[in-house]
């Protein structure tokens, strides 16, 4: 089985085939899962509880918030708490790392550096080009998925636009709370946020991208936090920034033998934009069997 895409959706498919018992192969065109993520690393409560199933969190890789405050466009704020309900920050690129450490472990044959450059079909499963042969593939890789295209599955057509800057020298109010802001111009049809994560605070925003190539402006954002926030000692020492799939599950998410997963397949809420719950769910739900069948 050829898994595409070490993002969550991912690694966790490698991790639940191989524990099934599968050859494993997953392949990443990045040399390193951490880098270059588009993802801001905060995990619901939901999703923490189906991480752990992959292995127990490393306490040093997460920071739990309890609460949120909610902004209205000219700051006006109130607090909100669910009692019992939290989310965690995490340091997102050690977080993929531990996660490929965790398919190593269960027999995953990972390939950091390895890109997907096609497939064809053959009796019994594919030829992947560079790979060889396989009975399955998952497409994980990403919200313009390359496996999508290739074998005529579902595409994502509705986005939002991402961007996230990772700052020190930032001491927020209430570090406890997630701080979520409304705003019909910078964030339209989404958020703005800003949290203390592990070591540094996470600022950013996402906007509906009505045109190709439209993305958020992250630095009039900034200005109107430091309304806010003493934002005078920031020091940006990360960006990152990406498409997230808003319009649904793609149709048709899976065919013979090739099953897509995380946000190639748009399992992303088009209500709070968040993926890691349903990318790991998908992957147990949209299971590839022994059968070949997708179900």
């Amino acid at each position: 089985m050829l898994v595409v895409g070490a993002s969550f959706a991912g690694v966790a498919c490698a991790i639940e085939a191989a524990r099934t018992g599968l050859r494993v192969i997953l392949i990443e065109r990045k040399a390193d899962a951490g880098e270059k993520l588009h993802t801001t690393g905060i995990v619901v409560t939901e999703a923490a509880d189906e991480i752990e199933r992959l292995g127990e969190f490393p306490p040093e890789l997460i920071r739990p918030i309890r609460g949120v405050r909610l902004y209205g466009s000219k700051l006006a704020s109130v607090a909100l708490d669910s009692p019992g309900y939290f989310f965690l920050a995490t340091d997102t690129p050690n977080l993929m790392r531990w996660l490929i450490d965790q398919a190593i472990s269960v027999g995953v044959d990972v390939r950091l550096g390895a890109l997907f450059t096609g497939a064809r079909r053959e009796a019994g499963g594919f030829a992947a080009e560079n790979v060889g042969r396989v009975r399955f593939i998952v497409g994980a890789d990403g919200p313009t998925s390359k496996v999508a295209r290739t074998f005529g599955l579902g595409v994502n057509r509705q986005f939002l636009f991402g961007v996230e800057a990772e700052v020190t020298g930032v001491a927020l109010a209430e570090p406890e709370r997630l701080h979520c802001f409304l705003d019909r111009r910078l964030a339209r049809g989404y958020i703005g946020w800003a949290f203390d994560g592990v070591s540094v605070t996470q600022i950013g925003l996402a906007a509906r991208q009505r045109r190709a190539g439209e993305t958020a402006d992250l630095d009039a954002f900034l200005k109107k936090l430091a309304r806010v926030f003493d934002l005078a000692s920031m020091n940006i020492v990360a960006r990152r920034a990406g498409l997230i799939p808003v319009g649904g599950p793609v149709d048709p998410i899976a065919g013979d033998r090739v099953l897509l997963v995380g946000d190639a397949a748009g399992l992303v809420s088009p209500l709070t934009a968040g993926g890691i719950h349903t990318a790991r769910i998908g992957p147990r739900r949209g299971a590839v069997n022994r059968s070949g069948a997708c179900t």
